[in-house]
């Protein structure tokens, strides 16, 4: 397993319980995840030689991971170097982790999303600002968890852009950004799975973030209130961008905006949605186990994705201004919300935070349901309202 931090643990202990022997890979010794392993090994995600060496010398049959994007590559890179099963090809997987890769294939394909630039230097850089006139998205195209996303409108033609274009490169591996057309609508994400090519979506999940010019998320509900017409689009869109990357077996999490010229899509990744969305939000709104389906298919076991309920769900994250954490206050009422599931603190007194800029940003969670999204997201509104982070 690639990967041991929180989002990992349930596909950890999915495993373990169906009888398999884990050995966790993570470039952290203090990976919450390791506590459920059978085996830790310190090693990073990205090190792809060092757990080819593992894999052989522990002879092991599956190399998975779950809840994020550069391990993707990792896990089917190692899998067809040593003949394993794989429900991704490197090649494809490269355009399903690598936003300029992504663009391009699904430009090929024909599937709607924004117009883009890819940039590899300064000079592409101001060419593709000019070209959008300064009004578009900048973020590095090997990003995640919303690092380095930033807005443009025309009041940044003041800003240097070579300092700009050297501090958006800050927060991208392999050295290139993507500028692309500022689009605007409701944004949803789509949850998927894909067994022997054929793509089932799961749940549509509406999706709640900043003020640009950041867009860090803010919270998540399910199913996403859409009308027919809507939902069968976006079904529809996302079924094409999953074909094009190439997912054969597998979960997807495909990110759509809603515009007034239809949807487009905004990312693709071969992998579970984070923000526990897969890991909670699709049980508690569909009863579908999302992780447990994703770790069985990927070993070759027969999955069940039968919805047996039919309620909503939702999850908001709790910001604040910058500064030094004194005291968490929580109203104790908040645990009697009818609803009411769970609070989850990721940040404690005497921590630093700041304005949220990407999703390490967050201080915590809480999580709700209710019999329909929109009671579920209410109550979750309710339950934020009654945490208060004091600062000093």
């Amino acid at each position: 397993m690639l990967g041991a931090g929180p989002l990992q643990v349930a596909a950890i202990k999915k495993a373990r319980d169906l009888g398999f022997r884990v050995i966790c890979v993570d470039y952290d010794p203090d990976a919450v995840g390791f506590e459920f392993a059978d085996q830790t090994e310190i090693i990073s995600t990205l090190d792809a030689e060092s757990i080819i060496a593992l894999a052989k010398r522990e002879d092991v049959d599956f190399v998975i991971t779950s809840t994020s994007d550069a391990p993707v590559r990792t896990a089917s890179f190692v899998s067809e170097q040593l003949g394993l099963p794989v429900g991704i090809s490197y090649v494809d997987s490269i355009c399903a982790t690598h936003k300029d890769a992504m663009r391009r294939r699904l430009a090929e394909r024909n599937v709607p999303i924004p117009e883009f630039r890819v940039c590899n230097d300064a000079d592409e850089f101001i060419d593709a600002l000019n070209h959008f006139e300064y009004r578009c998205i900048v973020k590095p195209a090997d990003g995640a968890a919303s690092r380095g996303v930033k807005l443009l409108d025309p009041s940044n033609r003041n800003e240097d852009p070579k300092e700009l274009f050297a501090q958006e490169m800050n927060f991208s591996r392999k050295g290139t950004l993507m500028v692309e057309q500022c689009i605007r609508g409701a944004e949803v994400s789509v949850e998927g799975i894909t067994v022997n090519g054929k793509t089932h979506i799961l749940a549509i999940t509406d999706k709640l973030v900043t003020e640009p010019p950041y867009f860090v998320e803010l919270g998540h509900s399910e199913p996403a209130l859409l009308n027919d017409s809507e939902k069968a689009q976006i079904e529809k869109i996302a079924c094409a961008a999953i074909e094009a990357v190439g997912i054969v077996n597998g979960p997807s999490h495909t990110e759509i905006m809603v515009t007034d010229s239809g949807p487009m899509v905004i990312e693709i990744a071969a992998r579970l949605g984070g923000d526990y969305i897969t890991s909670r939000l699709v049980p508690l709104s569909t009863g579908i186990d999302m992780v447990g389906a994703s770790v069985e298919l990927a070993l070759g076991l027969p999955i069940d994705i039968s919805p047996c309920i039919q309620g909503g769900s939702a999850i908001r994250f709790i910001v604040s201004s910058a500064g030094v954490i004194s005291d968490i206050d929580i109203d104790s009422a908040m645990y009697d919300l009818p609803g009411f599931e769970e609070l989850e603190l990721y940040k404690k007194p005497g921590d630093a935070i700041s304005e949220p800029h990407s999703s390490n940003d967050r201080v915590g969670h809480v999580l709700c349901t209710g019999p329909d999204a929109q009671s579920a997201r209410e109550t979750a509104e309710k339950a934020l309202s009654m945490v208060r982070v004091a600062l000093r």
